[in-house]
């Protein structure tokens, strides 16, 4: 399986130099390339993209603030000129931060664990079951999770908060790694923050510009973007 890699940068020539390292590898395949973070936004969430290669200082939109607008986002390697962002780059689940100039070991480095992480294998290895039962660690506190309990997934920097009953406890995963392993007839990716147990939901409600808002039994009121929103009408049949 090729990983399908789409590359974000404002400097044309910053592209045509890791476009051109990322090119000798066999299992890469780079299918975008963007100077336009607005672009970017509208093109990308209709392409089949597993990785995208993300420049931090761009003059229309930060990094984070794409990122932070796009809905449901693949992995992400940042690849910037400064090193000052590399703890916020993780605290957004950044998959990898490379600093520019780019070089080769360092390259290969990212890519190594993007493998991991994307390969068939592995996510499918990952899946549960709605059975299943996570352990959660949080402070002193451990708790035994059955999936079916949970209600809501919520991103909370690098760590996930994880709603069930009256619980809250903090899961050190990131909601991508979360979605990856839930089954997804049973959970749904709402937005870039939260995925939800569809059993849960007690009412669908039109919000502005087609998009839904979901509200769950426990009262947490869910905005779905327009996008998610399509996908949601045709995984529910609504």
């Amino acid at each position: 399986m090729k990983i399908k890699v789409a590359l974000l940068d404002d400097e044309a020539l910053a592209i045509e130099e890791l476009k051109s390292m990322l090119n000798v590898y066999d299992f890469i395949e780079v299918v975008a390339t963007f100077t336009n973070p607005q672009e970017a936004l509208d093109k990308l969430p209709d392409m089949e993209v597993n990785l995208v290669f993300l420049d931090i200082h761009m003059p229309d939109m930060s990094g984070f603030d794409w990122l932070e607008k796009l809905d449901h986002s693949p992995e992400v390697i940042f690849v910037t000129a400064y090193d000052q962002f590399a703890l916020r780059a993780f605290e957004v689940s950044a998959l990898d931060y490379i600093l520019k100039p780019v070089n080769t070991e360092r390259l290969s480095e990212a890519l190594e664990r993007v493998k991991k992480r994307l390969s068939p294998d592995a996510v499918e290895d990952s899946k549960l079951s709605i059975e299943k039962r996570i352990f959660i660690k949080d402070g002193e506190q451990c708790f035994f999770v059955p999936l079916s309990d949970i209600f809501l997934l919520e991103s909370v920097g690098n760590y996930v908060r994880v709603h069930y009953q009256d619980k809250k406890p903090l899961l050190h995963k990131s909601l991508n790694y979360m979605e990856e392993r839930l089954p997804e007839e049973f959970f749904f990716r709402a937005n870039r923050q939260h995925i939800i147990n569809v059993n849960y939901i007690a009412n669908i409600n039109p919000y502005f510009n087609s998009t839904l808002q979901l509200e769950l039994r426990s009262g947490i009121k869910i905005d779905i973007s327009q996008r998610q929103s399509v996908r949601f009408k045709d995984k529910m049949s609504v």
